[in-house]
Order: C-alpha cells, then structure tokens, then sequence
C-alpha cells in the first residue's frame, strides 16, 4: 500500500505492589453495571511487557499483566473503564475511538472513566506516549472480544449463525433479512452477564476504520472552555475543606534545628499539625493560611553540595561514572582509518522544569474509615500504593480519583502533595486541601536533567560518515542512539534521567516529555549539521545521503516539501534549519526559519514545519494539537527555559525569572502528519518537542554562521557565539 500525505495547517520512586484485582462488589461499580455485559480482558502482549520493562528498568516488584474493561450497558451506552488519566493529550477522547471502532458503536455511545482506582482496572501510570500504542491494543481486542461476545448472544436469540450477522452502530442485523435485528442494548437488557474474553477475537484491518482516522472533537473540550471541567484544587467537600500551607525547607538537604509556631497557633480559626516531618498550618481560607504560615519562625541548617548552575558540568564529568554502551557497529579504530576529517563537538542543556500551570494539587476526606484523595497525578495507582504505605491502610480503605489534570509532562509522576493532603486529612478528620504555591511547585519539582553530549564523528571523501563516537552524560539513552546509515559507531551513556535529591544532583530528577531526547537530539542534529558544513553539502541533502532508513527518509522529504527547503540563507540574518528525530516509535522531522537581531542576540522563530509519520493516526486533529503543543513547549527548553541554583537552592520562584514562551513568539506552524496504514499507532504525545532545539540551532548557524553548543540559546549565548 503507497503511503500518502495528509497536509493540516493550523520523584518519586513509584512503589507498586502489583496490580489490584477488579472492584465487583463495590458500591458504586455496581451500580454502574447492575444490567449489561461486564467484559474482563487480562492481557500481557509481549510488546507491552517489553516497552514496560524498558521504561520501568530498576524499579522494584513491577507487574507484567495488564487488565481492560468495558461495560454495555441496557440502555446500549457504552463505558469505558481506563486507569489512564487526562492531562490535555487527548486520551479521553482517542480511546473511546478505539473502542467505538472495533466494536460497531458510534463515537457518542461511549462513555469513559477514567484514573479511578476504585472503578477503573490498575495501570501503570500515564506517561511515555505509551496509552495508544501500547493500552490501545488491549482495549481494542477487549471490545473485539465483546462484539464476538454480543454477536454470539444475538445468534442464539435470532436462531441465526453468526456468519450471516451484520453490525452497524450496535444494531444487529441478519444479512439475509435486514428486517430481523437486535441492539446491543436489547441484547444485555435485564440481565448481568460478566463474561472473560479469550482475546482471540480478529480485529478490523485498517482499510474497514470508519471512526479512527477520521477527526473527532475533543470529548473534554467543551467543559474546559466553558469553566465547567474540574481539577483536583476545584474539589470541595460537603462541608468545606480546610487550605493547608506546609513548612519548607529553604534548601534541599536543609534540616530542621529549631520551629516556633505559637503566633500562628493564636491565630483566629488557625490550626496548627505537627508531625515528625510535616509541619502544617490549616484554615478554611487560603490566604489566612498563607498568614499563618508567615507567623511559623523556623530555624534551618543547610547541607549545600558544592555545585551550582555554573560548575555543574565539572560536577558530571567528575562523578558520573563509568559509561554503558547502547548501540555500536563495526569498529571506531576501522572508522578513524577510513575519513579524511574527524571532528569533535561538545553540547550541553540545563536543567529544565516541568512549570505546569496547575501546580501539584490534592484533596483529601476522610468518610467511615475510608481515605478518598482527589490528585492532579499521573499515577494514581502508585499514588494509592504509596497513601497505603504511608498511612499503613488496607487497599479497601483508600481511593484515588484523578479528575482533568492541568497539564503534568511527567512532573505529576511524583505526588508528594497527595500524600500531604491524606495525613493531614487523617490528623485533623477533616477534608484537607494542598496547593501548591508556583515557589513550591520549582523547589519540588523533578527537574529534566542538565546534560553534556561529547561526539567524535568523520567524513570520508565521498562526504559519508564512517566514524561516530557518541557519549552523553545524565540524559540516558533514550534518544541517544543514532539512526543514520554510519558502519562504524558507537554509542554510550552514563548517568540516566531520572535520580533522587543527592545522587549526580542537588535536587530530585525525572521524566520529562520525552525524557533525555531533545537533549540528545540537540547534540546529535547539531553535529550532524557541523558535519554537513565541513562537507560542503546541504543539510537536508547530506542527511539523506547517510540515510536508509526509508521511514526516516520519507518523513525528511514531506517536511521539506511543506517547509519549502532552500539552503540559501536570506539577508539580514534570517536562516533555516532542520533536525530529525525519533521518539516513542514515531519519526519526526522538524524545520525552522529564524531571525537574529545581531545588535542583542534576540532570536525570533518566524516558522516551524513538523513532519510526522506515527503508523495509524487515531485521531488526526489530536495529532496536530500534540504536535503543535510540541512544537510551542520546545521552544522553552530551546530559547529561555532554565533552572538556576545553587547548592540545594533553587533560585527560580516564579514565572518573573523563568521565562516560558509567550502567544506573541508563537510562530507560524505547518504539520504534515505522514500516512503509513501499514505501521501500528505509534505515541504521539512527546516526539515532535524532541528535535526543536537543534531545528532552531541549526538555523540561527544558517542565520548568523555562529554554532551555539549550549540550551537555551540566550541572547548572551547568540552574542558570545558570534563574537566566537
């Protein structure tokens, strides 16, 4: 089948006791499903095992299987029940897709629920783009499962084969008599039927998709516009909840030597929690908490390492350890023989923070001995694993609710304000909320990592690359190896992306869209392109001579097409730029033209192509709200965002010092989103963030001739570099 393009313009360390077992007899389970067809689905495809395995590598006791449900109701709705959550990358709608599609029902039968642990199967967490290409598949088969399972019902009831049934929009129909039919509604009406599926049923083939692929509006986009969606912060209790303001240290390390809380304990309607390590004022308005918490006199000995944001890379080169090798082929010291030029380059990224403009919020009450928290979390079965543990509870005495989440990237892995919410909750009997303040929200936060990238890489006389020696500290593997056709190469970290308060770092480290790849593609892309000059070749044309791979190679040539790629650079310090990456099974190519003001440094990004090739688009309109979300964040990590500190100081407090891109730098967004039927859906979530900031770099090179080495590309650094 021809592939064709389609144009759209426009922590915590998670402790897991495995998985629990499906909530029958739960009241309000039970309610849901007193009539219908209850289909339990335990899957383990090896793919999931795998990519899970991978992603999961040193945490302790994680379970293999994963469960899928789904309800069909009487009245013929259907509910999907997913431990997944919704954080504004689409899953609420693109899974009741999959679901829709494979079970002959339309899109608005559906309904979803979802981060519930008391209704919803366990599951592992959302992050990773994993919840298309990898729980999709399992959802998928259960409700292929359920419609075998439904069309066997309507044989025995019509005294018809199975063969000669017909499906459409959950209508039954016997082929030889249209006149003859059953809903699935008619089908389950009056009756509680739980049935185990084999997971044997076939699934559609592509070409017979009449929901997936096509665009769908977002199942939460009007309740977000009009106000109406609710956050864990918009949660209020019968009875009101009280605002608790925590004592926090004024470094990490830092240690408590002496507390005085007596001026807050006078205040009117304060009160006052102290508990080993958690200190807490509460009131029922959060401004008299924030007062009460200014009264609290605290006395701190700081235990500061000697790094900061300036001799931090001395700091990785010193004690990151012996490297692991991922990926090599053929021979370095074969390579070095064969090129005519060897180059060096050394790259390197600060520390970045998720700054989600929800911050970490959670509520808690605690009713007849049951503890139920409502928390902006990605996970929040880990989240009730780690509430059992803390508050030494049976599963059957605590739930997790995640509601609309206001964006996580992979910060919201960590939920210590969960855990705050639910002791205080406990200590007081009363319903309990924590916000987290925007200071908080940075001194907590698990950043994405600083990292150093060191690469040897040589040309021979037929402008190929033969030689590629790659080492990358403290930005993991993922994203590291390279993908183009270079016979001799190797490839090596040391130091991951994810670590606690006191390993390579001062602070706690972790996932962050994409973990550790747009750090690795900044380095990669970058000296691709050096290559590429010391060549004297184009850029797009000196990829696509050192590639084979045809995947790779498409999605190169359709974002030129749309991009509209001349090497030539215009007057005035305008360039442009490309970079290419893969992430989560999906290629991405990323074009920029820029500006550069010469007399300051200010670099504008006029325009930004994506080419994106994913397998099967679920749904093509939330692809290129992904994309376009992509695209903006990385122009964060790109031109502005960065972490200052000193010691376990994080210096940053605010939005006034951490700049994140404003609506008026949102430049000119092209998508293509490249069709391959033949590939499996593949995550879209993260892939397009990862090659934006060596796009932009290459083309402020095009711009200016001044290769920047160092994210974000301040307009110091675009200066310093040109005075270079």
């Amino acid at each position: 089948m021809k592939p064709k393009e389609t144009d759209f313009d426009r922590d915590q360390e998670l402790v897991v006791d495995g998985p629990t077992t499906f909530p029958v007899g739960r009241r309000e389970f039970v309610k849901l499903t007193a009539t219908g067809l209850l289909v339990l689905v335990a899957v383990d495809p090896l793919g999931a095992r795998q990519e899970t395995a991978r992603l999961q590598t040193g945490r302790q006791g994680y379970p293999t299987d994963v469960n899928a449900y789904l309800h069909i109701g009487a009245d013929g709705k259907v509910t999907c029940l997913v431990g997944k959550i919704e954080m504004g990358q689409g899953v609420m709608t693109s899974l009741p897709m999959l679901l829709a599609e494979e079970l002959d029902v339309p899109l608005a039968a559906v309904d979803i629920v979802m981060g519930d642990t008391d209704l919803c199967p366990w599951d592992m967490g959302t992050f990773g783009s994993l919840s298309t290409r990898q729980f999709g598949p399992i959802l998928r088969q259960a409700a292929a499962d359920a419609r075998a399972m439904l069309l066997a019902m309507a044989s025995e009831r019509m005294q018809v084969p199975v063969d000669r049934l017909r499906v459409k929009a959950g209508l039954v129909t016997d082929a030889n008599d249209p006149k003859r039919s059953v809903t699935y509604g008619q089908l389950t009406a009056g009756q509680r039927i739980e049935r185990k599926a084999d997971g044997k049923a076939p699934l559609k083939p592509v070409p017979s998709y009449t929901i997936v692929g096509k665009s769908a509006k977002r199942l939460d986009g009007a309740d977000k516009v009009t106000g109406k969606a609710q956050f864990a912060g918009d949660i209020v209790p019968p009875g009101g909840v009280l605002h608790a303001r925590v004592l926090r240290p004024p470094a990490h390390g830092a240690t408590l030597e002496h507390v005085d809380t007596s001026a807050a304990e006078k205040q009117p309607g304060v009160t006052v929690i102290r508990d080993g390590d958690l200190i807490a004022v509460l009131h029922a308005h959060r401004d008299e908490a924030d007062r009460a918490l200014d009264l609290v006199k605290a006395e701190w000995a700081r235990h500061d390492p000697p790094v900061n944001d300036r001799t931090m890379y001395d700091h990785f080169l010193k004690q990151a350890g012996p490297p692991t090798t991922v990926a090599e082929g053929g021979s370095i010291a074969a390579g070095e023989k064969a090129v005519i030029a060897v180059v060096e380059g050394t790259y390197y990224d600060s520390y970045v923070a998720h700054a989600p403009m929800e911050t970490h919020t959670a509520t808690a009450v605690v009713e007849n001995g049951k503890l139920t928290v409502w928390a902006g979390t990605q996970t929040p079965f880990p989240v009730k694993n780690q509430l059992m543990q803390a508050l030494k509870l049976p599963a059957d005495k605590v739930r997790v609710i995640t509601p609309f989440v206001g964006g996580g990237f992979g910060g919201k892995s960590a939920s210590r304000q969960a855990i705050e919410a639910a002791r205080l909750a406990m200590l007081t009997g009363k319903p309990v909320r924590v916000v987290f303040s925007r200071e908080e929200e940075f001194f907590y936060d698990t950043f994405r990592s600083a990292s150093i990238v060191k690469i040897r890489a040589g040309i021979t006389s037929q402008r190929t690359l033969a030689l590629w020696d790659y080492l990358v500290y403290c930005a993991g593997e993922r994203g590291a190896a390279q993908f183009y056709n270079i016979p001799n190469h190797r490839t090596a970290w040391t130091g991951g992306w994810s670590g606690a308060t006191g390993t390579l770092h001062p602070f706690a480290i972790g996932p962050w869209r994409a973990p550790g790849a747009s750090s690795n593609a900044f380095g990669r892309e970058s000296h691709i392109d050096v290559m590429a000059s010391r060549a004297g070749l184009d850029p797009v044309e000196f990829r696509l001579r050192n590639l084979t791979d045809a995947r790779m190679i498409r999605v190169l040539n359709a974002g030129a097409k749309k991009f509209g790629w001349s090497p030539k650079t215009a007057p005035g310090g305008h360039g442009v730029g490309v970079a290419l990456g893969i992430d989560a099974g999906t290629y991405v190519a990323v074009f920029a033209e820029v500006a550069v003001d010469k007399a300051t440094g200010q670099v504008a990004v006029n325009r930004l192509t994506c080419a994106q090739e994913m397998g099967v688009v679920v749904n093509p309109d939330g692809a290129l709200q992904q994309i376009e979300g992509c695209l903006t964040m990385g122009l964060g990590y790109t031109l502005s965002e960065e972490v200052h500190f000193t010691g376990g100081e994080v210096l940053e407090k605010s939005f006034a010092t951490y700049a994140l891109p404003r609506f008026s730098q949102v430049p000119k967004i092209d998508a293509v989103l490249v069709d391959a039927p033949e590939e499996a859906s593949q995550g879209g979530g993260e892939p397009a963030i990862v090659p934006v900031g060596a796009a932009v770099a290459n083309a402020i090179f095009s711009a200016v001739g001044a290769r920047l080495d160092r994210m974000p590309m301040t307009p110091e650094r675009v200066k310093a570099a040109m005075k270079g």
